[in-house]
Formats: C-alpha cells, structure tokens, sequence
C-alpha cells in the first residue's frame, strides 16, 4: 500500500489505520525524518513494515522516480493512496502563478500520474484500490480558494470515471472527500 502525503494529518492517520490493519506500506512525503518517525511508530505499535520513500510531488518527475524506487525494491502496489495535496489562499491574481502552478502539480498532476503509472499493473494482477483524497471544496467554486476548489473538482470527475473505466476489472476506486478537519492544513 502506497500512501502520498504519509507525514501528516489525514495520510498519517490512514497509514495509522492500514497499519493496525497489518499493511505493508511505502509511505510518500517531502519531510524524510517525519516519515522515518512514523515508519518507526507503526512498526512499534503494529508490527507493521513501512517503507519510506521522500518525494516532493510539486516536482514533474518525482512520480516516475517513486515507481522506479518501488521497482528496484521488488514492490508492488495494490493499494494506492492519492493523499497528498495542498491549499493556497488567496485570489488568483494574488497568491503568484508559481504557487499555483504547484497547488495543480500535486493535486492533479501527481494523482494521475500515479495513478497512471501503477494502475495497469493492477489491472493485470486483477486485483487492487485506488483512493484518491478530495474534499467538499470539490463540489463549490471558492473565490479565494478558486485552484485548490478547482484541483479538487478534477480529483472528484477523475475518480468517478475512472471508476466507471476499472469497473469489472478487481480493481475499485473511491473518493474521499472530507469536509474542515483538525490537521495542519488552515496554518
């Protein structure tokens, strides 16, 4: 199982959850010591083998050197995770286009590489899960928050037909889409 955004809030909590659950998981995120903290947690706690791989996903090429990373460990992925992602408040003529060139590489661009790039060995395995974390901003247009609303309507559409196009195949995919919930994202 392979979990983006592993270090905190909502990707830390599910790779809690898997792993009490005895997944195996590669956890993905920029900060390599959180990463090392939690893979020592859960391993502690659950038993449970955890793998980190540091990636910063606002990077084109980061996807293909996680997958690369996974080869040369022999893993393979069943499960995927589409976690990672981020906010940037403020009107579109203020934050900086570079930031939202960013907010669009890891919401959307990453997801579907990823996604790309791990679901046909899914798919020939015929079995395996694709998560792909949203939220309810998905649903609104949000002035001051008119990317991230934007990124996240692309993740919703995205895993819907997505869905439709695996549908048969052993493998599901599913989005969630939380609405405010209590993790370092509003700072």
């Amino acid at each position: 199982m392979l979990i983006t955004g592993a270090s905190s809030g909502i990707g830390r909590e599910l790779a809690r959850l898997y792993a009490s659950d005895g997944a195996g998981l590669v956890l993905i995120a920029r900060s390599e010591d959180k990463l090392r903290q939690l893979a020592d947690e859960l391993c502690a706690n659950h038993g449970a083998g955890a793998q980190v791989v540091p990636a910063d996903l606002s990077r084109p090429a980061s996807p293909r050197e996680i997958v690369e990373a996974l080869a040369q460990r022999h893993i393979d992925v069943d499960v995927l995770v589409n976690n990672a992602g981020f906010g940037a408040r403020g009107s579109v003529a203020e934050i900086g286009v570079e930031r939202q060139l960013e907010m669009i590489e890891v919401n959307v661009a990453a997801l579907t590489q990823l996604t790309a790039l791990l679901l046909p060995g899914m798919l020939e395995r015929r079995r395996g899960a694709i998560l792909n974390v949203a939220s309810t901003a998905a649903f609104q247009p949000g002035p001051n928050w008119a990317v991230y609303c934007a990124t996240k309507a692309y993740v919703l559409s995205f895993t819907e037909a997505l869905a439709e196009e695996v549908r048969g195949s052993g493998v599901r995919v599913s989005c969630l889409a939380p609405g405010p919930t209590d993790t370092g994202f509003a700072a």
